[in-house]
């Protein structure tokens, strides 16, 4: 995989364009305590781990809040996984291949991720994510399935095209797993 399209801020508006449409889509089903509407209620972010010169829009994890109960509604995201300080690319990629020492250096160089926090992560994709509930359900809808002990790397094996397709299919199957409130 490419460490290039974390360069690349073309791609990082691609990803803002499809969370935006994440976002939209979760505004118009409303409130899943409630029912009632949703309103607009980002909040800032400081992600790592790319090499492009973004806009303050790019630093934003979309959100909405719910007009009658309050509760906040945050959608699948394609741009953050979870709660990482890390773009969700940049935690993807930096996992995808065989970390050697060449592997981490250079991640260490271009994204500035330390070599524990990718076998941290690693860890994370081989143990825990392998035993979500999610990963479970999902990894059922992939023929054949991800080898697991491979993982994400398998996982961008799975889909066709490019390097950018290739993520940006993995991203937006990820999406789902990214939020706990929808």
């Amino acid at each position: 995989m490419c460490l290039s399209l974390l360069s690349d801020v073309r791609f990082y508006d691609h990803l803002l364009r499809i969370d935006q449409e994440l976002r939209d889509r979760a505004r118009r089903e409303g409130c899943p305590r409630c029912g009632d509407r949703l309103d607009n209620a980002p909040f800032p972010r400081k992600p790592r781990g790319d090499g492009a010169r973004l806009r303050p829009e790019h630093q934003q994890r979309l959100s909405l809040c719910c007009d009658a109960c309050r509760k906040r509604v945050t959608p699948p995201s394609v741009r953050f996984y979870g709660r990482r300080v890390y773009w969700a690319g940049a935690f993807v990629l930096a996992c995808a291949r065989k970390l050697t020492p060449h592997w981490l250096r250079r991640l260490a160089e271009e994204l500035g991720v330390d070599r524990r926090t990718v076998r941290r992560w690693r860890r994370w994709w081989q143990e825990t994510f392998v035993h979500s509930s999610w990963w479970k359900l999902e990894k059922g809808r992939l023929c054949p399935p991800p080898e697991e002990s491979e993982l994400p790397g398998s996982l961008l094996e799975r889909f066709s095209g490019d390097h950018r397709r290739r993520l940006d299919a993995l991203l937006r199957w990820l999406a789902p797993s990214t939020t706990a409130t929808i």
